[in-house]
């Protein structure tokens, strides 16, 4: 397979994660890199995300959701890379349509607290029924706030 053909495939996953997703777009997430090694997302604090309005902090449910989109934006990214040169679109798609989180770790280090967040997965293991990534969450001024494990069926 031609690196631009695995380029656009993940100029597309990029897209899909990041605008036709509702949910995802209601967090206000922007997937600002995707590679099959890496995968970043940003987001800015907003009055809807805050989980202890008295310290204004991150809701924890939000935390875990933003590193299982990065983590398993990373699992596409490397089902895409594997399956590319020997499928067709539509049985990529195929695939993609039937992704799903198996298991999810989130281990809370500190409060969030900040203006913007970043989060950023990177690959334990991809195989071909199962991809395994590790991610984390800063906040603006790269204070670890949480770190996390997903495995994610890919196959």
């Amino acid at each position: 397979m031609k690196s631009e053909t695995l380029n656009e495939l993940l100029a597309g996953l990029a897209q899909t994660f990041g605008d036709q997703i509702p949910f995802n777009k209601l967090v206000g997430l922007s997937i600002d890199k995707v590679s099959v090694e890496e995968v970043m997302i940003s987001f800015e604090m907003k009055p809807e995300l805050v989980g202890n309005f008295m310290q204004g902090i991150l809701h924890g449910g939000v935390i875990a959701t933003v590193l299982d989109v990065a983590g398993g934006t990373l699992a596409a990214a490397c089902l895409m890379e594997r399956y590319a040169e020997e499928h067709s679109l539509e049985e990529i798609a195929k695939r993609f349509a039937k992704l799903g989180t198996i298991d999810l770790r989130i281990d809370y280090l500190r409060p969030g607290r900040g203006e913007r967040f970043i989060s950023r997965a990177t690959v334990l293991r991809a195989g071909n029924k199962v991809a395994v990534t590790r991610m984390e969450m800063m906040n603006g001024e790269g204070v670890l706030i949480a770190v996390g494990t997903g495995t994610y069926l890919v196959g």
